[in-house]
């Protein structure tokens, strides 16, 4: 019924692997609110904020497809110290451009751009690595880890973030995900030898079409891809936040906005244990991201303008904390899915293209809602995307039946 920690107690360089990013996924909650809320008080727009998304749109792709690839021909643990360091360099310029008098919005975006390219280089290695270090038998218990790593930070970090935003600046808050990348880069040098992937005689290229190759070869596969990018392409509420916090209490129910996903994906991660027992993975991703999108409708129901009640407040915040929970229910079982089809010797093209599929959605998503918000409405942007969402999912399903039937 439980979280499964087994592989914290049996691997020791996945313990501090783990220790590393989560506390570096902490620092980069923190800043997960700091970014768009900032841009949205210099602008007062919410298709600029949309914008951030559109702005890391194509690094994402390029350096993940870019990234997946070295992880497949270079030393993963020197590839993710580089790129730690690189991520906290651009936290800590973030820093000094907020301390700024007029900070500067384009600075901003360019920063998102070398972050986001940053973490195109990173993730596939992160990937690869655990798959090695972690037995198959243990593969959901690590997918759930995973989850209350990212769900906790999320939890903590936007709602601390928050705080400092109103009690200290958002310039401290870029210095405190600074600081987290030295801890991330200490648990990562505290890891003993990890094998070098095998060499390859073919070119980057050629690697990189292996892997595509592989990936549109296996339904299941594609299935997981597609049904994340849909649900997050037409249900991702992000860049509507600084706009729904307006409605009640500016930045402080901004961090409670943000916290809300996280909050709901904590709790189904805590009680994952039944997740183990679960043989068919892929409806169980298709019944999530179904839910995941009826919530975000329902969010919708309960925002607007004369909803400014705390009461609305509560149900805004219930029915986005449900679709957390949906979408890490559907995170769990992808994650699985990806680990049991996939060979590590093409683990890090893969979790490239993985990249991009949980990715671009919600950079894309960021960009419809926040133009349907400055077009129409904030509450019609969330409920007609949560219904388009439902129905791009089914589809998805039914035309990939194989993805609907797998089980392991």
């Amino acid at each position: 019924m439980f979280l499964d920690i087994t592989p914290l107690k049996k691997y020791p360089n996945y313990r501090w692997l783990y220790t590393g990013q989560f506390f570096s996924a902490f620092g980069s909650m923190i800043s997960y609110v700091a970014i768009p809320y900032q841009v949205y008080q210099l602008t007062e727009n919410s298709m600029i904020v949309g914008l951030l998304g559109a702005a890391q749109f194509l690094p994402m792709v390029l350096f993940s497809l870019l990234g997946g690839t070295f992880a497949d021909r270079l030393d993963r643990k020197k590839m993710m110290l580089i790129c730690e360091a690189g991520m906290g360099i651009a936290l800590f310029l973030l820093m000094l451009n907020a301390w700024r008098s007029s900070p500067s919005v384009m600075a901003i975006f360019v920063l998102v751009i070398v972050l986001q390219s940053l973490t195109g280089f990173h993730r596939p290695a992160m990937e690869a690595i655990s798959q090695m270090l972690v037995a198959r038998e243990d593969f959901t218990a690590m997918s759930a880890l995973g989850s209350l790593k990212h769900s906790a930070a999320a939890i903590i970090g936007p709602s601390l973030g928050g705080v400092l935003i109103a009690g200290m600046g958002i310039q401290y808050v870029y210095l405190i995900d600074a600081l987290t990348f030295l801890i991330a880069i200490y648990c990562i040098i505290k890891m003993s030898h990890i094998p070098a992937p095998e060499k390859s005689n073919q070119s980057s290229w050629e690697d990189l079409k292996i892997g595509i190759k592989f990936a549109l070869s296996k339904p299941q596969l594609m299935g997981t891809y597609i049904v994340d990018i849909v649900a997050m392409l037409f249900a991702f509420p992000i860049a509507l936040y600084p706009a729904m916090s307006e409605y009640w209490q500016g930045a402080k129910t901004a961090g409670y906005l943000f916290s809300a996903i996280p909050m709901g994906a904590l709790i189904v991660t805590v009680f994952s244990g039944w997740t183990r027992n679960i043989k068919h993975k892929g409806k169980m991703v298709v019944y999530a991201a179904v839910f995941w999108g009826m919530s975000i409708a329902l969010a919708g129901h309960f925002t607007g303008e004369h909803s400014n009640d705390m009461t609305a407040l509560v149900f805004v915040l219930l029915f986005i904390a449900l679709a957390g929970g949906a979408d890490m229910i559907s995170g769990i079982f992808r994650g699985v899915i990806w680990n049991e089809t996939i060979p590590n010797n093409i683990r890090g093209r893969l979790s490239g293209i993985e990249m991009i599929s949980y990715m671009s959605g919600p950079l894309l998503g960021n960009i419809r809602a926040g133009t349907m918000a400055e077009q129409f409405s904030v509450s019609f942007s969330l409920t007609f995307g949560g219904y388009c969402c439902v129905i791009a999912v089914i589809l998805t399903a039914f035309f990939l039946p194989t993805f609907w039937k797998y089980q392991s």
